[in-house]
């Protein structure tokens, strides 16, 4: 049986340090793998040519550059692009390449997660469950391995799963995404979503200055707890004390996440509540359409409706759009993505 190797992408500078201390490699070895990994972007130790081939070869008794490409592809009839990740032996995620329309901005949407505890009513991924965590190399993974990695102008952790209940893992990937030796891109290019798990939440705060997206999809916390089991211990109102800690008149933009669902939360009572709740926030509201699921008893609403709904709140001081919808043929739109059914089919094979 061979023996697993452990993956070089994910690793800090320090961290690189050390793998270079280990096989007899001088400290500066460490800038020089940080730059092939995350630079150049290779898939394996061989192609570090301006390291020894002795080193290379120590390297590699223990070591991998821990690329994979993705198994699986599905293309939109708009240009969307779903990929097909496996996450080891935990099963597998989707991340989804969403292409400019207007030639100016390509990004990628990220799992961080197989499955998802959260369990929400509007989302696929929940009913598949919770298999486990990716760590910072899977996640980053996803990003360097497409096709279509060296176009893309941002990332958003939106995909399957709770970044915020994989924090450790999930802040490793954007201080490589951010850090001068990784990817160095400004953290205005990344964008994560959250339910609102606070303990993350903090964290990600204080240590990271990327954007934030919450999903919040109701203002009132008891109909919101209907479509979010999270809400009985992430409350938007515990969020919003948090929120209203911390500066978000520059760089960082803060936003709200709000898939419109008839007789649901689409009311002018949620419109005036969601005008009142976000008061004296610095931040936006983006308006989703709900794309049905199986299963769910949820419609959504005709574009008018949308229409009234981002007027009325843009009027009242609450800066609000309309999220186009992309890729929803190959199910690969908000809230769709899941690989319940592929691992359904490979165990029925």
């Amino acid at each position: 049986m061979t023996a697993t190797k452990t993956p070089l992408l994910g690793l800090t500078l320090d961290e690189l340090k050390q793998v270079a201390a280990r096989v007899g490699m001088p400290p500066f070895a460490a800038k020089q793998m940080a730059g092939w990994i995350y630079g150049k972007r290779v898939t394996t130790i061989s192609e570090m040519t301006n390291i020894s081939l002795r080193h290379r070869q120590a390297l590699e008794q223990d070591y991998e550059v821990g690329r994979h490409a993705p198994v699986e592809a599905m293309r939109s009839v708009d240009g969307t692009v779903k990929y097909l990740f496996q996450a080891g032996t935990a099963g597998a995620v989707e991340a989804v390449y969403i292409p400019a329309e207007e030639g100016d901005r390509a990004t990628l949407c990220v799992s961080s997660q197989v499955g998802c505890k959260m369990n929400c009513l509007f989302c696929m991924t929940g009913k598949q469950g919770f298999a486990a965590h990716l760590t910072a190399a899977q996640i980053l993974n996803q990003v360097l391995s497409i096709p279509e990695s060296e176009s893309l102008t941002n990332v958003v952790l939106m995909g399957m799963g709770e970044p915020f209940d994989n924090i450790g893992h999930v802040l490793r990937a954007l201080t490589l995404m951010t850090a001068d030796y990784g990817l160095a891109w400004s953290p205005k290019r990344i964008t994560v979503s959250t339910v609102g798990v606070m303990k993350g939440l903090r964290r990600f705060l204080d240590e990271s200055e990327c954007h934030l997206a919450i999903s919040l999809h109701n203002p009132f916390p008891k109909e919101r707890l209907q479509l979010m089991p999270a809400e009985r211990g992430c409350s938007i109102t515990d969020m919003l004390d948090l929120l209203r800690r911390y500066d978000f008149t520059h760089q960082r933009r803060l936003s709200f996440e709000y898939i419109v669902f008839r007789g649901v939360n689409d009311t002018e009572a949620h419109a005036r509540e969601l005008v009142r709740l976000l008061k004296g926030l610095e931040c936006r509201i983006n308006l989703i359409r709900f794309h049905a699921i199986p299963g769910v008893p949820l419609e959504g609403v005709e574009m008018d409706r949308m229409v009234a709904l981002r007027d009325y709140l843009t009027h009242h001081g609450v800066f609000t759009t309309i999220r186009a919808s992309r890729g929803e043929d190959i199910f690969a739109a908000c809230g769709m993505l899941s690989t319940m059914r592929k691992k359904e089919a490979r165990q029925v094979t």
